[in-house]
């Protein structure tokens, strides 16, 4: 069982009826101060996860590893961030595995870089683009925080002018105008390569698609994900009374060669074949 040691993310989730939820890093001599007293974390190093720890006031708290999900609804933000259920669901469509070189425009405050960086793994790489050094000085702490920064560059930069990186094996864009860009993901893309985007509006898609259909990408598909939580109480098991209903559409396509091969010339009468 693992074992806590300094500079760990953690988790620790308070035994009560909220169940409130810290995520830090554990350095020693520091203290952790909630709302029901404080943790030193000198009394979590050693410990193995799942163990019980107490507050000063006594107040029981879980020790954990938090989830990729747990990371990002914690990350500090000045923007939007894509939720996780559309981030799981990107993952698979665009087959983000160790090992893949992934581009995204749109870096926001870093919520789906991290995922990004952490699937690729330490031989991946992740190139993330922005035009605003606001929000990329505040996805590089995000991305520090996780230990995650060895596997992320950070480009300012308008791609209307094109990615830097070439064959890479998956684009994603997360920019108001999507269909400005698409050809510009098509040069950056190896050939098969993933193509993926969201956006909010059924204009914004419609716009995306006839820019994908001109700029050779194919298997164009667009959907949206919805989950909805229950109350997890065995007597009166219900769905949750509020849900998150939309929160994008997206859109997947691949990137196809726009070129058609030459047409054989017609033989004139009266030619003979040659044998």
């Amino acid at each position: 069982m693992p074992i806590c040691q300094p500079g760990d993310i953690v988790m620790l989730v308070a035994r009560d009826r909220k169940q409130s939820k810290f995520i830090f890093k554990l350095e020693e001599t520091r203290k952790l101060h909630t709302h029901v007293g404080a943790i030193a974390h000198d009394d979590m190093i050693g410990q193995k996860l799942g163990a019980q720890v107490n507050s000063h006031t006594g107040h029981p708290f879980d020790l954990l590893a938090p989830s990729i999900d747990d990371l990002i609804r914690d990350i500090k933000r000045n923007s939007q961030i894509i939720f996780p259920k559309d981030i799981g669901f990107i993952l698979m469509k665009m087959a983000i595995t160790p090992g893949k070189t992934v581009l995204e425009c749109g870096t926001g405050s870093g919520g789906l870089t991290s995922v990004l960086a952490l699937m690729v793994g330490p031989h991946g790489k992740v190139h993330t683009y922005d035009q605003r050094d606001d929000m990329q000085s505040l996805a590089k702490k995000n991305i520090e925080r996780i230990g995650l920064q060895d596997r992320v560059t950070f480009t300012l930069r308008d791609i209307a002018e094109g990615f830097e990186q070439t064959d890479a094996d998956a684009v994603f864009l997360d920019v108001p105008r999507p269909w400005e860009y698409t050809a510009q993901a098509h040069r950056a893309l190896a050939g098969g390569g993933f193509f993926g985007c969201l956006v909010p509006t059924t204009n914004q898609v419609s716009n995306l698609i006839t820019a994908l259909e001109r700029d050779h990408f194919s298997f164009i598909e667009v959907c949206e994900v919805l989950v909805r939580y229950y109350k997890p109480v065995a007597e009166r098991l219900r769905p949750t009374d509020r849900m998150v209903a939309h929160t994008g559409f997206l859109i997947f396509a691949r990137a196809i060669s726009g070129l058609t091969a030459e047409p054989e010339p017609a033989e004139e009468a009266g030619d003979a074949p040659v044998l």
